[in-house]
């Protein structure tokens, strides 16, 4: 099987509070928008998207319907410190502060209004302890 396309979708309660949400404080955009389900897409590169689905909507099977838990949305961008920096200025919820970790990451963590954790990340180098469990064209630099 060939995939050719990925993307997470989130089942939530309030479907347009939640996609506007992503709009306004991660650069999406809305491509699709129902009041049961909004596709959305980075304003930076059609190929990242996200949708957010009304979590007891009929194309769901009545024993899977749900709202999102247990999930945590990683991000990369290209400098967490500036988007840690607009996080604080649009008063988001900072449940990890802006830190370095020794296995190749700079992040901070918030959530959505569904309680979705969400992971800021810029890749940096690791620690040579972690940079033998990287494959070797992918250690980050």
């Amino acid at each position: 099987m060939k995939i050719t396309s990925f993307y997470p979708v989130l089942m939530v309660q309030d479907v347009s509070k939640t996609a506007a949400f992503y709009i306004r404080h991660f650069d999406f955009r809305s491509v699709f928008e129902a009041d049961w389900y909004v596709h959305l897409q980075s304003i930076h590169d059609t190929t990242v998207n996200l949708a957010i689905l009304k979590g007891d909507h009929s194309t769901i099977p009545v024993t899977k319907q749900a709202q999102a838990a247990g999930i945590l949305l990683n991000f990369e961008v290209e400098d967490a410190d500036q988007a840690f920096e607009r996080a604080l200025k649009e008063n988001l919820p900072i449940l990890l502060s802006l830190r370095n970790e020794e296995f190749g990451q700079r992040h901070f963590i918030t959530q959505d209004p569904e309680g979705v954790l969400i992971d800021v990340i810029t890749p940096i180098p690791p620690t040579d302890a972690y940079a033998s469990q990287y494959s070797q064209d992918e250690v980050p630099q």
